[in-house]
């Protein structure tokens, strides 16, 4: 057989997705923190035998369009044989901030002759997960405060071999616990990866039983050219051009000063250049992005042009390139902080991508959404066990309007897809109260179709803790497009006896036991004039 049959290129695109998902179940059933079980704060994917992306499941946009380059770091560094695993976090090998650990593992068939030498086979595939784990040491609980280079942020792991031969390196996984503060749960946490990739490559197996080696191969190059042509056919729905846009981040936590993001899309002949010459430099603070993140936000903006049921495979960036200067706040260079690169600047180049876009497709894009995810991380001991504690969530907030309906109320945006974690979970597992949760009402932009409305959280410490918050849209409200009106900017105030302390875009602070943390999340910018 030397061509794909439509119908089975259909079928095998859901068998892989459905590999995808099924690893992430197992993962978000057998975790431990509230994080990954309750939030869903992980990704898996599937890629074949020369490290390109086949697969993704249905989860973090962010951890899904970088995951290439840690798969490639891996493949670089190491050697990895059946049964192996290998483990890494470093943002400047391909990972997105240290909190998030990828595991990557092989899938090689088992030989099937025995009696004479034969070459050592080669994996058919590899697949990978990633999952922010609520703390991987460095100077703040949870591992998400305001940090002035990447040694401050936590354990940076290069690639290096957590599993071999099928046997867990007690060694390695020792050296983790060591720098943590919740080891018990980073270890759950750890070992429900390794179980999710264990499922994933019994599955894959399972499929080159069913259908053989040379089907699997065939299927497999297909949907890389399947959907690489289906994006050069997008790109040439629109119309040839250069299209410029610039969006502001509000600071980067040490200074006032805004940090610019410049894109220029230059679109022709089902191709398309991003080029964000232009961008601030890297800055003291940690906003910084790794070029893993650049390209994970392009990949997102981009597969967005594209119906569902299109396949997320590495095909579909090969008609699109993506140029980022190098030690620029899009392309950080060593030893740059990055924990609210991946997790707010990421959202901002969605942000100013959509707006280039908007120039040449006016009647597809929406407004800009929340343009962050509230990043909320805090710590310390717990009264009722005495064991140290460390939290961390992100807060939903307004979707931009869309050009044919209004924008959602109260849900994560863009390169986030996670969930919130349900109050009763975390009142049961950490020392808060939570004394409200609810929509910011008429926070959503004005305008034809009216952007969705952000969030309030208010959380109340039943302990000392320290915390921190990384956040953005508190200066520059999301834009509206077509003549709509901004959502509303968002606000942090930690309520104190007697007071109320207002708290800048990104902060650390020291809250007493009995002190309420309020955060009132942004509402999505209005699309069309009224009337």
């Amino acid at each position: 057989m030397t061509h794909a049959d439509p119908a089975e290129l259909e079928i095998f695109k859901n068998l892989f997705h459905s590999v995808a998902e099924e690893m992430g179940a197992a993962l978000r059933r057998s975790a431990f923190s509230p994080n990954i079980k309750e939030r869903r704060d992980y990704s898996c994917a599937v890629f074949d035998g020369a490290g390109r992306v086949v697969a993704m499941g249905d989860h973090m946009p962010v951890h899904l369009g970088s995951m290439p380059m840690s798969v490639a770091a891996t493949l670089e560094a190491l050697e990895l044989g059946p049964g192996d695993i290998a483990m890494l976090n470093d943002p400047y090998a391909g990972g997105t901030h240290l909190p998030d650990i990828t595991l990557v593992m092989p899938v090689v068939p088992p030989q099937r002759a025995a009696g004479h030498p034969r070459r050592k086979p080669e994996p058919v595939f590899y697949i990978a997960n990633r999952a922010h784990h609520s703390d991987i040491g460095g100077a703040q609980p949870a591992s998400m405060g305001l940090s002035e280079d990447i040694y401050q942020e936590g354990l940076r792991i290069p690639p290096v071999t957590l599993v071999r031969a099928g046997a867990v390196q007690r060694d390695v996984l020792a050296v983790l616990l060591a720098n943590v503060r919740t080891p018990a749960e980073r270890e759950g946490d750890l070992l429900a990866q390794v179980a999710a990739c264990r499922l994933g490559e019994r599955r894959l197996l399972e499929l080159l039983e069913s259908y053989g080696l040379p089907k699997i191969r065939l299927y497999l190059e297909a949907l890389q050219s399947y959907s690489a042509r289906l994006m050069r056919q997008a790109l040439l729905q629109i119309p040839e051009g250069t299209y410029a846009a610039q969006d502001f981040l509000d600071d980067d936590g040490f200074s006032s000063n805004p940090v610019p993001l410049r894109v220029s899309l230059r679109i022709g002949r089902g191709r398309a250049t991003v080029d964000f010459a232009g961008s601030a430099p890297a800055c003291r603070g940690s906003v910084n992005a790794v070029m893993a993140i650049t390209s994970s936000a392009v990949f997102y903006v981009f597969r967005c042009l594209l119906g569902e049921d299109v396949p997320a495979c590495a095909g579909l960036m090969e008609p699109i390139e993506v140029r980022a200067p190098g030690g620029s706040v899009v392309n950080a260079k060593p030893p740059s902080a990055v924990a609210a690169g991946n997790v707010e600047t990421s959202q901002r180049i969605v942000d100013v991508l959509l707006r280039a876009l908007a120039k040449a497709l006016p009647h597809k894009i929406p407004a800009a959404s929340s343009g962050t995810m509230n990043n909320l991380s805090f710590g310390g001991a717990n009264p009722r066990t005495g064991e140290p504690f460390a939290y961390y969530e992100t807060i939903g907030g307004g979707m931009g309007a869309r050009p044919t309906a209004d924008g959602l109320s109260g849900v994560h945006t863009h390169m986030t897809n996670s969930l919130n974690t349900p109050i009763e979970a975390l009142e049961a597992v950490y020392p808060v109260r939570v004394r409200r949760y609810s929509l910011r009402r008429g926070s959503g932009g004005a305008g034809r179709f009216r952007g969705g409305d952000g969030i309030i959280r208010e959380v109340e410490f039943l302990a000392d803790v320290r915390g921190s918050i990384l956040s953005e849209r508190r200066q520059f409200q999301p834009y509206g497009l077509a003549g709509g009106k901004p959502g509303k900017a968002g606000k942090n105030e930690l309520i104190l006896p007697g007071r109320v302390l207002r708290l800048s875009s990104k902060a650390v602070f020291t809250a007493p036991q009995g002190s309420v943390l309020r955060i009132a999340t942004p509402g999505g910018g209005g699309w069309g004039r009224q009337g």
